[in-house]
């Protein structure tokens, strides 16, 4: 007897789309569009004036934080690389677009004063001006090697991408090849980020020492627009791209990439015996990781308008762990609300809008208890919550 033919839709289960299976990422990419909408509707540049052109640029920043924040939780929540690094990355790709920033800015500055004479200037005197004016603070007037190309916009943006993406390379490369794990790799991780903050303190870096990049809020091009238009666009730019990495890195972990990385993480061992090649996956989750870190700071600068090698210090990374334990590692959404509500609250607590408390016998400054206020709540969150907020999410919605 002739068993019946099958059919492909009997013999293959049905592809169900990838919104369908993550919910979650059609809900943050909502709230993400609306939080946007609003922010637009009551700013001072596109809007009704509510909200004031500082405070749109501290959401702006508060996007690139949750989107690092993301990145972070991507190599360690899922991958189970705790990276003591990755602020390294966001602040590389802060200096990669500001020295073009400062470059084209003061530029445009010199070559105006050099044009009132009544010979024209020539390219030399300009770039011997421009070189002046931006390293006489650190007793120099020679441009330096790194700033060949500063005023070419599409080489520093391919900066941005390029050289995070090669230090996680060459970094990830020689410590995953020897197999350093564990906390070592974390003493590692931050043992890089300590160096390069030291280097760059120095005045012979090329980067202007201690002092760093400042006057990055001044868009070269557009210094004709108030900062209340050029805040909203960047907080439209930080948006668009905490939308765009989440989307990205929500797609990588919830298919067969993201079910090996969560086995690296829960046992290396027995994924390496399974034939995969666990250091690839983990290279990779790295670089990419630190691509999407060095974008973030790309677009966080211009909105901070400095940048200096104490952004790169280790303690920053460390806030950055903490952030995602806070919010639940393994969770992107976890990473969000994590990143959000701790910057959030360290800008309103340290930023003067808290009111400090009179007890009568002590007077409770919020700028000098913020850090222990952080403390005790990741303490808290450690103890009673150890999946963090975003696992309470998980807990009221499997809740009978």
């Amino acid at each position: 007897m002739e068993l019946p033919r099958q059919t492909a839709a009997t013999t293959t289960p049905l592809r169900r789309s990838f919104l369908r299976d993550n919910p979650s990422v059609l809900w943050f990419m909502g709230l993400l569009g609306l939080f946007t909408l609003i922010v637009t509707l009551l700013s001072e540049g596109m809007g009704i004036g509510l909200i004031s052109t500082n405070l749109v640029k501290v959401l702006g920043m508060t996007l690139c934080l949750c989107l690092i924040a993301v990145a972070m939780d991507v190599v360690w929540g899922y991958c189970g690389i705790l990276s003591l690094g990755h602020f390294a990355f966001f602040g590389l790709g802060g200096y990669a677009i500001g020295m073009w920033l400062m470059y084209a800015r003061t530029e445009i500055v010199i070559r105006d004063s050099l044009g009132r004479g009544t010979i024209p200037p020539t390219e030399l005197e300009v770039s011997e001006g421009v070189a002046a004016q931006i390293f006489g603070v650190v007793g120099s007037s020679e441009l330096p090697l790194i700033w060949s190309f500063a005023g070419s916009l599409p080489f520093q943006l391919a900066m941005v991408v390029l050289v995070p993406g090669l230090l996680a390379l060459v970094f990830g490369w020689l410590a995953f090849r020897s197999r350093v794990t564990g906390v070592y790799l974390s003493i590692l991780t931050q043992a890089m980020t300590l160096a390069l903050s030291l280097y760059l303190f120095q005045n012979d870096t090329g980067l202007r020492g201690n002092n760093g990049l400042s006057g990055l809020q001044n868009i070269p091009g557009f210094l004709h627009l108030p900062q209340s238009i050029l805040s909203v666009w960047f907080f439209w730019a930080s948006a668009f791209a905490l939308g765009a990495g989440y989307l990205l890195f929500a797609w990588l972990v919830s298919g067969k990439f993201g079910s090996v990385i969560r086995a690296i993480r829960d046992n290396e061992t027995r994924v390496r015996f399974l034939g995969y090649n666990v250091e690839g996956y983990k290279l990779f989750v790295f670089t990419v990781t630190a691509i999407v870190s060095g974008i973030a700071g790309a677009l966080y600068y211009p909105q901070a308008g400095i940048i200096n090698p104490a952004e790169i210090a280790p303690i920053a990374s460390i806030y950055l762990a903490v952030w995602v334990a806070i919010g639940g590692r393994g969770r992107l959404y976890g990473a969000v609300i994590g990143a959000a509500g701790v910057s959030l609250l360290s800008s309103w607590l340290t930023g003067g809008g808290a009111p400090n408390i009179d007890l009568g016998f002590y007077r409770i400054v919020w700028t000098d208890w913020w850090l222990v206020l952080l403390g005790l709540g990741f303490v808290a969150v450690t103890l009673f919550f150890p999946k963090g907020i975003g696992g309470l999410f998980d807990y009221l919605v499997r809740k009978p």
